[in-house]
């Protein structure tokens, strides 16, 4: 009789998974900031950075990676959330960055396959003043195809075409006057700060070092000119951090500050592009998918996607001159925004319906003149005489080639060789996770799995432990209290604005209902980080605060 054969665990995946979470420790990580020799320190915590760190530490070198405010609380907080080829890179004749995108997506999908599922694109056909009208459909149907071509079948399903019915069976609200049918494409979505979340803490669990809320403020050469470390500030304390290579990852703020010595001109112009979404109650919207609308009298064309009970609206594209600690989105793009959703919707949505916004630049590479719109979203990287890494530009979906190929240039300042092992890097809680078995039936079960994959364990350990922590921490989202605790202990949240902004992301989904929650917040951190009273109440005032300049801004009180 035969018997059936043995299999082996994966390596892979049993390599990503332990039975005990990575704690993260802020004052260990500080003290080995100091006290070590890195072969390469990284400065800019968002999702190059965090790749730029996990690539490194992957092939086998000592790596830092710090951040002067949270992990992804740039620009890679404030995306499209979206996981893309980019459609419109067609139009602009960039099909190679289509055609690698979407190679990078399909790496996503996979290496983060807990926090990167498919979205759908629906495009209306409208008899005038749509996105495009009838007589261009067969054009834009070839424009799918190419995009079906370049890689969009990795998703395993090519575009569709959809009868008016059909195209109101994912968006009820679409006015039907004047409506022909659509389209509708696959991508895929993101939230992009847990994504970068869990790319650094990936790189910690490989051995790298990383911190948040640690400025650098200098970096420092030898006696020969050479780049050796950077100073950093972490709180009142300055630390003399040394490594064989810097890289300077901090995306727009490179406009700011490059890290260059004094006197040198900057390799390389830096041109913020500033883009801003607003979130609005999902039933007034009622969309299942991202659907894109024209907006009168504009050339650039509007999305409305669905994230949980919210639908958010976006996005602009407009240089950006002003303070990039200070984005907001104003009552002017509102208006565009919104007036671009009225008029293709049946639905009267109007400033106080807003629950949340966000606004971000992108760090594009180009000289003054042209509209942002036009400029291609390939990256840079510079490497300096002093050795001084620079890495710019590109997009979320490409971060992981970025990476390695900033890494390599890394490689050549120290003067040693690795292979890049990112392509099929699992990050933590994407081994062994499946999206469809977990997310199927709902529940406690569902919300932590899209969260934190096959790590909702240690979640759920946590109100084992204590049943109380299983209480909602925000009103009306499915976020409890043993998150909170878990992201004091597991993800380095420092403050209020941290866990209700990143770690969760109720100030964008239910912004007032997250006020309401500062306060407790503040005492579950101050349980599991020793805070004083004092910390909490500053902390609190100043979440606080932003929300209210937020909404000032937004409503033109500002």
């Amino acid at each position: 009789m035969m018997g059936w054969l043995s299999r082996k665990p994966g390596k892979d995946q049993a390599d990503m998974t332990s039975t005990e979470p990575l704690r993260l420790i802020r004052q260990e990580q500080l003290d080995r900031l100091g006290s070590e020799r890195f072969d390469i320190i990284i400065v800019g915590g968002g999702i190059t950075g965090a790749y730029a760190a996990l690539d490194a530490s992957l092939r086998g070198y000592r790596v830092a990676l710090i951040e002067k405010d949270d992990f992804a609380s740039g620009t890679s907080s404030k995306s499209s959330k979206m996981v893309h080829g980019g459609l419109r890179y067609i139009e602009q004749g960039n099909l190679r960055l289509v055609r690698h995108s979407l190679q990078e997506r399909q790496r996503l999908r996979r290496n983060a396959r807990h926090l990167v599922q498919r979205l759908p694109f629906l495009f209306p056909i409208l008899e005038r003043d749509g996105v495009f009208d009838k007589r261009l459909s067969k054009a834009f149907e070839s424009l799918l195809w190419t995009y079906d071509v370049a890689g969009g079948w990795r998703e395993g399903i090519l575009h569709q075409k959809l009868t008016k019915a059909e195209v109101l069976s994912h968006c009820p609200t679409f006015k039907e006057e004047g409506l022909l049918g659509g389209f509708l494409y696959f991508d895929a979505r993101v939230d992009d700060a847990r994504l970068t979340l869990a790319v650094a803490r990936s790189a910690a669990f490989h051995g790298a070092a990383v911190l948040n809320h640690t400025k650098a403020i200098e970096v420092t050469r030898n006696e020969h000119g050479k780049v050796d470390g950077v100073i950093v500030q972490a709180g009142a304390q300055e630390i003399r951090a040394r490594a064989g290579a810097v890289i300077m990852a901090t995306g727009v703020w490179l406009r700011d500050w490059s890290g260059a010595k004094k006197g040198d001109v900057p390799a390389m112009h830096i041109r913020p592009a500033k883009g801003v979404h607003v979130a609005v109650p999902w039933l007034k919207v009622r969309n299942d998918c991202t659907v894109t609308i024209p907006v009168p009298g504009r050339s650039r064309r509007a999305t409305i996607t669905r994230w949980g009970n919210v639908s958010y609206l976006g996005t602009t594209d407009e240089d950006y001159e002003g303070d990039l600690d200070d984005v907001y989105c104003t009552r002017r793009e509102l208006d565009f925004l919104l007036e671009g959703a009225r008029s293709a919707l049946k639905t009267d949505l109007q400033p106080e319906d807003v629950v949340g916004s966000i606004a971000g630049c992108r760090p594009l590479v180009a000289p003054p003149g042209g509209k942002t719109l036009e400029i291609k979203r390939n990256h840079e990287i510079h490497v300096a005489p002093d050795g001084l890494v620079t890495i710019v530009g590109g997009k979320l979906t490409t971060s992981r080639h970025m990476a390695e190929q900033t890494i390599d240039a890394a490689q050549q300042v120290i003067g040693r060789q690795g292979r890049c092992l990112t392509r099929r890097a699992y990050l933590l809680g994407a081994a062994g996770y499946d999206p469809q078995a977990i997310v199927a039936s709902g529940g406690l079960s569902a919300h932590l799995g899209e969260r934190y994959g096959t790590e909702a364990r240690f979640v759920s350990d946590i109100m084992q432990s204590d049943p109380a922590l299983m209480a909602p921490i925000v009103e009306g989202l499915p976020y409890t209290e043993a998150e909170v605790v878990y992201a004091a202990r597991h993800e380095l949240a420092a403050t209020v604005q941290d866990v209700l902004s990143r770690r969760m992301r109720a100030r964008l989904m239910a912004r007032d209902a997250s006020a309401r929650a500062a306060a407790r917040v503040g005492q579950l951190l101050r349980a599991e980080l020793g805070l004083s009273e004092t910390d909490v109440a500053r902390q609190v005032d100043d979440y606080l605060a932003a929300i209210r300049h937020e909404k000032s801004v937004l409503m033109g009180d500002e």
